[in-house]
């Protein structure tokens, strides 16, 4: 919380952030066209420079600047006329965990038929810490499982005649490259990776590095942010730490050095595996040598909230069912580089995507439509979705009332913005919505062009789908309006020099013109959710609605 004063101070930059405009016409608008008309670029350019000011200090989850973004967003919704939510007036406090391995305790140790081999943590090996248990160690056999992946729907398995019962597994992130989209993404979640290795008995895991791996970033140039930074999960009231898998006492990533010596005498040469890993090729196989990991863990519990304001629909036959608009307000704080403090002021990634949920609940707030409408600012993103996966386990409504997620998360309007992409509704019918929607505003829909980025797993849309809930985020894709402007190597060159950098700041341009499309397009889109009487759904057969729709 803020003191009284700052918040009047707040409320006072809010009121002079929206000037003449107010917080809704004089006149209030009777048709969807008129409430789109209050989106407007100077309340949106507001948000997004206040958000990502340097006062802000990145935003990172239980620090003074997130707190006071959290209030700038209340005295928004409060102004628009919300509705608080949460379970605490605006707030749903998301209890956090912090923990990191102590980097003087940590040990690999092959144990080789010659005695054993230690190596040297950083240089040789890092190791995350445990959540829950302040100290683990393990000894076990070794078993190679390629990918770590059991796909038999695409006729691929890692674990085909492989048992791994109280085996440690070596496996290489990722997936096959030819899977594709939506496979791609799901089989890549470490997530579902340990859930498959502990559903198999595992018991620890080595992950090592693969060529491409190594290409874009050398073990000699991560290793000094090995431990640098600490993991973080949500907690439940008995303590138990969010998608932890006791089971798996110990977890390293090798070096490539140290990955060679591991595959020193067994079946398989490390080369071996690199080879039949970029060949989709199974090579799965004990490898007859054994290994320890240990390390102890340190932990913080901190807070956190989600802010939730509320829409209430004006059908009473459906105002008790929920569209949900989530967008994350936390980035990575400040930190010192190299002897110097930097601010990750996270201007793209993700106030631009709050100051687009905000605008996008102005229209709501003068014009509710049938169904009543959530705006949820998440916290935790940038820590592993947890602010979001947090509400969909702890959810302020029915998990079974809310009928659609639609996220806003770093769209990038770096071009005049020709193309949309967009992830998570390739298996329900929100995709039609969302292309009639975009159409509207001059968005054509594009294939995803990164799809080794794997983004459908990687931001708060995906908490939902795994929930059950049908979701959509869409992003701008490659294509400009301006054909002498090269969209694709303007967002290539955002990704490799600012995403998740000190520079995704207020010097970034921002094309305006874009941006307020963009934010018509989603008040549109849920609009229409939230006006039709036939819930959104899961089309049969597809691979989404195979694994997450309801029974």
């Amino acid at each position: 919380m803020i003191a009284a004063t700052s918040r009047a101070a707040l409320l006072l930059f809010a009121l002079l952030a929206i000037g003449t405009f107010g917080s809704c016409a004089n006149t209030p608008p009777t048709t969807l066209d008129e409430a789109l008309d209050l989106i407007r670029e100077q309340p949106l350019r507001s948000h997004y420079r206040w958000l990502a000011d340097d006062e802000r200090d990145g935003r990172a989850p239980g620090e003074p600047g997130y707190d006071v973004s959290a209030e700038y967003v209340i005295e928004q919704f409060a102004l628009m006329g919300l509705q608080p939510a949460g379970t605490d007036g605006w707030f749903q406090h998301v209890p956090l965990r912090s923990y990191e391995a102590i980097g003087d305790t940590a040990e690999f140790i092959i144990h080789g038929a010659d005695g054993d081999i230690a190596f040297t943590y950083r240089d040789d090996f890092g190791v995350f810490g445990d959540p829950v248990a302040l100290s683990t160690r393990v000894r076990a056999e070794v078993v190679y499982v390629g990918y770590g992946v059991h796909a038999p729907e695409l006729g691929y398995s890692d674990y085909e005649g492989i048992d791994v019962r109280g085996k440690i597994i070596a496996v290489y992130s990722g997936t096959p490259e030819h899977f594709e989209g939506v496979q791609r993404a799901y089989y890549r979640s470490s997530t579902n990776k340990r859930r498959e290795a502990v559903a198999r008995g595992a018991v620890g895991t080595i992950t090592l590095r693969s060529r491409k791996a190594e290409q874009r970033s050398s073990w000699d140039e991560i290793k000094g942010r090995i431990g640098r930074r600490a993991l973080m999960t949500w907690v439940d009231f008995a303590g138990e730490a969010a998608r932890h898998f006791p089971e798996l006492r110990g977890g390293v990533s090798l070096s490539p050095r140290a990955a060679e010596i591991l595959f020193t005498d067994t079946p398989l040469s490390y080369e071996d595996t690199l080879t039949a890993m970029e060949a989709a090729e199974v090579r799965s196989a004990p490898l007859g040598v054994e290994v320890s990991i240990a390390r102890e863990s340190v932990h913080r519990d901190l807070s956190s909230p989600n802010i939730v304001g509320l829409v209430r629909g004006t059908d009473p036959e459906l105002a008790d069912e929920y569209v949900i608009y989530t967008a994350h307000l936390d980035h990575l704080g400040a930190r010192e580089v190299d002897g110097v403090r930097k601010i990750y002021n996270g201007a793209y990634d993700n106030a631009m995507g709050v100051a687009l949920m905000l605008e996008t609940a102005r229209v709501f707030a003068a014009l509710p439509p049938r169904r009543s409408v959530l705006f949820v600012a998440v916290t935790g993103e940038e820590r592993g979705l947890l602010g979001s996966d947090y509400f969909v386990n702890n959810p302020v409504v029915p998990i079974d009332s809310i009928v659609a997620n639609i996220n806003l998360d770093m769209p990038l309007f770096l071009y005049p913005v020709a193309d949309l992409v967009t992830f998570g509704s390739e298996g329900s019918s929100l995709q039609a919505v969302a292309a009639k929607a975009a159409a509207v505003e001059g968005f054509v829909f594009s294939q995803d062009p990164l799809p080794e980025e794997t983004r459908f797993i990687r931001s708060d849309q995906y908490s939902f789908i795994r929930a059950g809930v049908p979701a959509i985020y869409l992003v701008p894709g490659f294509k400009s309006k301006d054909e002498e402007i090269d969209g694709a190597s303007l967002y290539r060159a955002f990704l490799d020099r600012h995403y998740h950098e000190a520079t995704d700041d207020l010097q970034q341009p921002v094309h305006w013109g874009s941006a307020l499309r963009f934010a018509r397009a989603h008040a549109r889109l849920g609009y229409a959710v939230a006006s039709d009487r036939q819930r959104p759904t899961w089309d049969r057969g597809s691979f989404l609605g195979e694994r997450f729709a309801p029974p």
